[in-house]
């Protein structure tokens, strides 16, 4: 069975998963058409368009590709069938993927009847000189890692005095390596920054409620983009169709890219606030994404010791002036030419310098910050609840939290790198969102991140009562993430595989 011709014939549909109905005799398609094959043309310019891109949908019959062409020789074997929709009205071929055939003992017709979910995943190898190809006829089981959530956009009702968080949501794959008591979150060998981006941007959308179309600017942060020149931050916006659908596949939305190693996100916190708070431009709602591919050198080679700490994730947060989660009440940020974590153009991977990276790098920064926005607003630390830092390892944000008198039971909560690793643009941000997912109305939060190059961003949060009004969106939290049945562990040599992603050796 050739794999390769069957993606090819449907890469028409682009990255987002949609249908056509005719409105006249109720006929649904898979691709978007543009008259119906029963009414004929008494159905043109009655078409509707289908979207299937939150939906949820059946895996009918499938079986093993065992012997891949080219371009999928990297997943090795793989599942391959044909899903349907609404009731069987619409079937698409796709791919089941965050599956190791070669490991685990699967039987196809197992999984036939079984519900899937359709995630965005690169469809093929390609050499790196090549643009990546990602689609939407990726999917996962909706019973197990990846729970289905229903997307249900509301009216904006309550709007807050300051601006604030609105909704969020943190994407990590359930793949993990495990060594030495730390666990590592590790991408599918279909999964990178941009992947992530909109995953975590998918489920920030449903847990705000938020209409795409409101979200005016979208900021994503990261340091592993698959480009050198590209950005990821236009894909998520095509994507998830943020701001107004123009003509020729255009949206109006402003989408950038921002890098500043690990605080690449947190760095657009700010921005985000004021623009949703400015009078006079309309910008409902600002999304920004925190995404990494964690990139280190194998272990073997000079700058190997990274390797032992980097992980794979995203968290994205979207600020607005309506139903606000938690509303920003300060910040203070502090920068400083401190080179202690650096990758050169046309270098594979970072360097760092050693123990500089420590006390004249970390410590500095992210201590000044926090004293810095507490001497300056009359904060002390008894004030927060919660306490989150950047995290590269478990052992500097407990350093940091204490000599900054924080106490465990402040800081504990947004602890996360010994389940996840240091997910980078993602770090701080994911523990905030861990903090997010148990905090009370009315309490108070600081976020210190952390960025080589260097600097730190802290920020004060406090909560409202719609945070757990909101709550009952959110399936997929950071406890679920970090402790579920269906996590998948694999070695070292399998997660180097993995990092590698689908790239063809030239």
């Amino acid at each position: 069975m050739s794999s390769e011709p069957i993606e090819r014939r449907v890469s028409y549909i682009g990255d987002r998963l949609r249908g056509a109905k005719c409105t006249i005799c109720g006929r649904e398609y898979f691709n978007v058409r543009h008259y119906c094959g029963v009414c004929g043309r008494s159905s043109i310019g009655k078409m509707a368009c289908l979207d299937l891109f939150y939906e949820k949908g059946i895996l009918e019959v499938c079986t093993a590709i065992r012997e891949p062409t080219n371009r999928f020789r990297g997943l090795n074997s793989y599942i391959y069938g044909i899903v349907s929709f609404h009731d069987g009205d619409i079937k698409v071929p796709g791919r089941l993927t965050d599956l190791i055939l070669d490991e685990e003992d699967i039987e196809p017709s197992a999984l036939e009847g079984k519900e899937v979910v359709p995630r965005i995943r690169r469809r093929y190898a390609v050499e790196r000189s090549e643009i990546v190809p990602t689609i939407s006829l990726a999917f996962t089981l909706a019973d197990e890692y990846y729970p289905y959530q229903r997307f249900e956009p509301k009216e904006p009702r309550e709007k807050a005095e300051k601006p604030g968080i609105v909704g969020y949501g943190v994407y990590t794959s359930r793949f993990r390596i495990k060594e030495e008591g730390l666990e590592r979150t590790v991408p599918f060998i279909d999964e990178d920054a941009i992947t992530a981006s909109v995953e975590a941007g998918k489920l920030a959308l449903i847990h705000a409620g938020v209409d795409p179309h409101l979200v005016k600017k979208v900021y994503v942060g990261s340091e592993s983009n698959p480009y050198a020149v590209k950005p990821i931050a236009s894909k998520v916006a095509q994507v998830l169709e943020l701001g107004v659908k123009l003509p020729g596949e255009l949206q109006e939305v402003d989408a950038i890219d921002t890098q500043f190693a690990c605080k690449a996100a947190t760095s657009m916190f700010k921005d985000a606030a004021a623009l949703a708070y400015y009078p006079f431009v309309e910008t409902p709602y600002v999304m920004v994404i925190g995404a990494d591919n964690a990139q280190a050198a194998p272990r073997n080679t000079a700058g190997g010791e990274l390797d032992f700490f980097v992980g794979y994730g995203a968290s994205a947060f979207i600020f607005g002036l309506y139903d606000v989660i938690a509303e920003v009440e300060a910040w203070y940020s502090c920068t400083s030419d401190t080179p202690d974590f650096w990758r050169r153009d046309t270098q594979e991977y970072p360097r760092h310098g050693g123990r500089f990276t420590g006390a004249p790098a970390y410590f500095k920064h992210v201590e000044k910050a926090a004293k810095g926005l507490m001497d300056k607003f009359g904060y002390k630390p008894s004030d927060f609840d919660y306490f989150v830092l950047h995290q590269p390892n478990p052992t500097f944000p407990v350093k940091a939290a204490r000599s900054l008198g924080f106490k465990e039971e402040q800081y504990s909560l947004g602890l996360k790198v010994s389940k996840f690793g240091n997910t980078y643009s993602s770090s701080s941000p994911l523990g905030l969102a861990a903090v997010l997912d148990k905090a009370k109305p009315h309490q108070r939060i600081l976020l210190v991140s952390y960025g080589s190059g260097a600097g730190s961003d802290a920020y004060v949060f406090i909560t409202t009562p719609l945070i757990e009004t909101k709550r009952e969106r959110q399936k997929f939290t950071v406890e679920w993430q970090a402790e579920n049945k269906f996590l998948k562990y694999v070695d070292y040599a399998t997660y180097r595989r993995f990092k590698a992603g689908l790239e063809l050796s030239s």
